[in-house]
């Protein structure tokens, strides 16, 4: 039982002593070198702004019955809001009704009198005086029609007015009026404030020097393509297009205001909430793209590592075109596919063995 053992033993020690163990590599990051498009952005702090910002107030006076929708609450354009005591004008109808009632009347036996005076002034039986005030008379009376059908309309409009209507889609603001109230249509502060957020704007700034691309790119048939971002610039609220650019350099500050629209349909946008805002002017086609974090440099120029197939690193110089964020566009000096270290620069020379994890370690694939 000992020699069987000690065979197995010698069998399996000699065998591991014999063989020589491969070198190790330095263990880095990195990721291969692709091809895509890159934008060039302008970036300025901005802030969201309603395009429509409506205080709602009364258009008569009287008691505020009741209001018809709850604070923070979507209503569209044309729902009721508030209802205002309506009895005083609907007295008013009436009394307007009555009034055009008795001067229909009065005009229409003014009109029988003056064809009587008619059949009398050819019987040369009254003075032609006579007919002449009385036709005055019937224009008199139909004068009166009118004037009252104006009151009639007027009461209508008053009585519609009772009823406080929303005149645009927006968000209904805290309430400012509660029932019971004497409201007034000379009141400043309104019912009720509504504000437009579907679409909403972006109001930010550019300095006066960035403008000159701006404009040129808007003689394009396409709107130019804006993002808001958080104020850390760490996530994308929303996308936009470019609306409109002010009309003169704020010369105090030698920047220009601009203004982007959203559609803003899942509200990540509110109003006087403080944005970055990111215009996109250009965009490099094609390009070799690499991240940041993969280009070192030297007093003489830029480089990066650059593993090769046998797992060994080189350096290589590149031109760095355009940077923005966290990625890089190479405008010479590097192919796509090529794998360059992220991380682990540190402890590299030209010809160091690496090892890059393999794909589900890390977060990286291996070349």
């Amino acid at each position: 039982m000992v020699i069987a053992t000690a065979a197995l033993w010698g069998q399996t020690g000699g065998r591991n002593s014999g063989a020589k163990t491969a070198p190790r590599g330095i263990p880095v990051l990195g990721v291969p070198a692709r091809t895509g498009d890159l934008g060039e952005y302008q970036s300025g702090l901005g802030t969201v702004t309603p395009l429509k910002t409506v205080t709602v107030r009364p258009r008569v006076d009287g008691q505020l019955m009741s209001v018809a929708y709850r604070e923070g609450q979507l209503v569209h354009e044309g729902d009721l809001l508030a209802q205002i005591d309506p009895r005083p004008f609907e007295v008013q109808l009436h009394q307007a009704e009555g009034q055009l009632a008795r001067d229909q009347a009065a005009l229409n036996n003014a009109k029988v009198d003056l064809e009587r005076y008619k059949v009398l002034i050819a019987q040369d039986s009254i003075p032609r005086q006579q007919l002449d005030t009385q036709a005055a008379t019937v224009d008199q009376f139909a004068a009166d029609l009118q004037s009252d059908q104006a009151q009639i309309e007027s009461a209508k409009l008053n009585l519609t007015y009772s009823r406080v209507t929303a005149p645009i889609t927006g968000i209904v603001g805290l309430r400012l009026v509660d029932p019971g109230n004497i409201v007034h249509a000379s009141d400043p502060n309104g019912i009720v404030v509504l504000t437009q957020q579907q679409p909403i704007a972006v109001l930010f700034t550019l300095p006066a020097d960035q403008l000159p691309p701006v404009l040129q790119k808007m003689k394009a048939p396409s709107a130019l393509k804006v993002e808001a971002w958080d104020r850390d610039l760490k996530h994308k609220l929303a996308d936009g297009s470019l609306w409109a650019v002010d009309n003169q350099i704020d010369p105090s500050t030698g920047t220009v205001r601009l203004k982007a629209v959203f559609p803003n349909e899942d509200t990540a946008l509110y109003p006087n909430q403080f944005v970055n805002a990111r215009l996109l002017v250009d965009t490099l086609r094609n390009a070799v793209i690499i991240p940041v974090a993969a280009i070192q440099r030297s007093p003489q120029s830029a480089y990066v590592y650059v593993v090769k197939p046998d797992s060994t690193v080189e350096i290589r110089d590149v031109v760095v075109g355009r940077v923005e964020g966290e990625v890089a566009a190479i405008a010479k000096g590097l192919a796509a596919g090529e794998v360059v270290v992220t991380e682990g620069m540190d402890k590299l020379q030209p010809g160091t063995p690496v090892s890059l994890p393999a794909k589900g370690e890390g977060g990286k694939s291996r070349p």
